[in-house]
C-alpha cells in the first residue's frame, strides 16, 4: 500500500494519487480513472471544452485505462470513439498493429486496430486520447496506426502530461505530473 500520495485538482474535482516506484529512486503518481465518474466527468469536460474547436471526426484511446475518458468526451462531443485493444481476438479481422512500451508495466505491449475500426477512422481527423502521457511510447504507437490507418491526427490529449514538460508543448492537458527522481 502506498504512503506517500501527491494531490491534484481537475475542475475543482481532488484526489490523492498514490507514488510508485516503477524502477529503483524513480517514482510517479498513478492515476487510475476506472471508476471514478465524477472525476472522468469532470476531466472530460474539461477537455471537451478545449478541443472544440479542432473539427473532429473520432476519437481514439488505448486500452485499458483511459476508456472511461474516451467514453465520457465521446458522450459530450457527440463522437464515436476507437479504442485500440492490446490482445488480438480473431473476429477483429486485418487488424493493424504497432508496438509500444508502457512505463508503468515496463513491459513491451502491441496495439491492435480492428478492421471494423479502420474503416471508422480512414480519412477522418482524429484526437488520440490517454489519461496520462508520460514516455511518449503509446502516443507514438496510437499515432503509426492512425497512420497506417490512412487518419489524420489533428489533437492529442490526455488528463496529464509527465516528465519533461519540454517533449509536450502540442499535448491538450489539464496540468502535470512531475517525476520524482532520487539523488
Amino acid at each position: 500500500m502506498a504512503d506517500e500520495f501527491f494531490s491534484v485538482e481537475v475542475a475543482g474535482i481532488k484526489r490523492d494519487l498514490p507514488l510508485m516506484e516503477i524502477k529503483p529512486g524513480v517514482k510517479i503518481a498513478i492515476l487510475n480513472i476506472l471508476g471514478d465518474y465524477e472525476f472522468v466527468n469532470a476531466a472530460s469536460a474539461e477537455l471537451a471544452a478545449l478541443l472544440a474547436d479542432r473539427n473532429l471526426d473520432v476519437l481514439v484511446t488505448a486500452e485499458a485505462k483511459s476508456i472511461p475518458l474516451a467514453h465520457a468526451l465521446s458522450t459530450t462531443m457527440k463522437l464515436p470513439y476507437v479504442v485500440l485493444r492490446k490482445t488480438h481476438k480473431p473476429y477483429m479481422g486485418d487488424a493493424l498493429q504497432s508496438e509500444t512500451l508502457s512505463i508503468t508495466t515496463g513491459q513491451p505491449q502491441t496495439l491492435f486496430l480492428d478492421a471494423k475500426d479502420r474503416r471508422l477512422v480512414a480519412g477522418k481527423r482524429i484526437a488520440i486520447i490517454d489519461d496520462v502521457i508520460s514516455t511518449g511510447s503509446t502516443l507514438q504507437g496510437m499515432r503509426l496506426i492512425m497512420d497506417k490507418a490512412g487518419a489524420r491526427v489533428v489533437a492529442e490529449a490526455a488528463i496529464f502530461t509527465e516528465g519533461d514538460r519540454a517533449q509536450w508543448y502540442d499535448i491538450v492537458a489539464l496540468g502535470h505530473l512531475p517525476v520524482w527522481v532520487e539523488d
